[in-house]
């Protein structure tokens, strides 16, 4: 009888770490939103103000502006930092325009968490993520915004980063993947930021960029999330005819 009871309860401890495991396994997949942008084929670009020089500041405002222009908004999401002032923290390029130049001070906050780094879009349509000291406009960048910390700096986590970190929160950031391709990613539960960077290195990025965190928001109908509220500086979208 000894021996059966102690079946029983060696195989429900079986069961139950296996359904932990499992439990484990899909909670990490879907605690995060993530999109992934072909900039050969799709329509990637930042969005700051629009013709009237009025800051569009939430998604909703730049789904409306687009549909105006017989857009149809198929991504949005908040991009690198802002001031009090919604205006871009750090370098912001449009249409190979520089509005704001790069920030190379030393500060406090997520910014200012060296390295911090640069996302940009060559006028080939090339996307890129480097460390701000490793950035070079050599007047072929169509588009970039800069931001901080870097998740990932050549496939390394940001030595900054602590495992089991309580310092939780809402965030979104954008990543290269090794075809080439950008993933952008928006935690749908608070996470730190060790965890955070772990999941892109687990895409198989080797840089990674934090944009944002807790005003974090992302417009994707076709994953069934729409977040059309916020109020941001730079806004980044996939728009289609």
């Amino acid at each position: 009888m000894k021996k059966n009871k102690f079946y029983i309860r060696s195989l429900l401890l079986s069961i139950a770490l296996v359904i932990v495991f499992i439990s484990a396994g899909t909670y990490s997949e879907n605690k995060f939103l993530t999109y992934t942008v072909d900039c050969k084929k799709q329509d990637l670009k930042l969005y700051y103000k629009n013709e009237k020089n009025q800051n569009f500041n939430s998604i909703g405002n730049l789904k409306f502006w687009l549909e105006e222009k017989n857009l149809k908004l198929e991504f949005a999401m908040n991009g690198g930092m802002y001031k009090k002032d919604f205006s871009p923290q750090g370098l912001y390029i449009e249409n190979k325009r520089i509005l704001s130049p790069l920030d190379t001070l030393k500060g406090n906050g997520n910014f200012y968490l060296k390295p911090n780094g640069v996302f940009y879009l060559t006028t080939q349509n090339i996307p890129k993520i480097c460390k701000t000291e490793l950035f070079h406009n050599n007047q072929k960048i169509k588009y970039a915004t800069q931001s901080g910390p870097m998740l990932l700096v050549d496939g390394q986590i940001h030595p900054e980063f602590k495992e089991r970190s309580p310092n939780l929160n809402i965030r979104n950031g954008v990543g290269i993947l090794p075809n080439g391709k950008v993933v952008f990613v928006l935690s749908k539960e608070e996470v730190n930021f060790y965890d955070f960077a772990s999941y892109f290195k687990k895409l198989g990025c080797k840089n990674a960029l934090y944009l944002d965190g807790f005003v974090s928001r992302a417009y994707l109908p076709s994953k069934h999330w729409v977040q059309t509220d916020g109020n941001f500086g730079v806004l980044f979208a996939v728009t289609t005819k």
